[in-house]
């Protein structure tokens, strides 16, 4: 096998990663959020964050690591259209992701205080519960549009950089 074969095992493993811990993640917390059930909401959250260190992190930094490595043996320049509109898309996803990283580490302290407490989960953690789902909206499409970008490879003839 070739270090070609492998970048690309491993980008396309990665990003398969990547996306499916976010979209496991989103279900689960999506739905224990709606349950209304606090010893559910601070495991879940805590598993969440977890999955997000343990999976998605390492993801993120192989991603580009492998992708610039690809685009460059393959001859392709950054500029090429389908090229930079996934890149673009992913940092996108990234800028979507930070925040969202802050806000599942914030929402599983919150929720572990108040199961500690036997109390109710605070009215922040219902904001910060909706700024978290709406973040995740475009980080989600945007990674639907990279995967059909780097399996189509389109031309993009609207592209103003062409």
């Amino acid at each position: 096998m070739n270090t070609y074969l492998v970048l690309k095992w491993l980008h396309i493993l990665s990003s398969v990663l990547m996306v499916g811990t976010g979209l496991g993640s989103a279900f689960y917390m999506f739905f224990t959020n709606r349950s209304g059930s606090v010893p559910a909401q601070a495991v879940v959250s805590r598993l969440v964050v977890r999955a997000d260190w343990w999976f998605t992190t390492p993801t993120v930094i192989l991603q580009p690591l492998t992708g610039f490595a690809l685009a460059h043996m393959a001859g392709w320049p950054l500029s090429t259209p389908w090229l930079a509109l996934s890149i673009g898309l992913f940092v996108l996803t990234g800028a979507c992701w930070l925040p969202v990283v802050w806000l599942q580490i914030r929402m599983a302290a919150m929720a572990a205080r108040a199961q500690r407490d036997g109390a109710p989960l605070p009215p922040l953690y219902v904001r910060y519960q909706r700024r978290w789902e709406w973040l995740g909206y475009p980080a989600f499409v945007a990674m639907v549009g990279v995967f059909y970008l780097m399996v189509n490879k389109p031309l993009l003839a609207f592209w103003p950089f062409a």
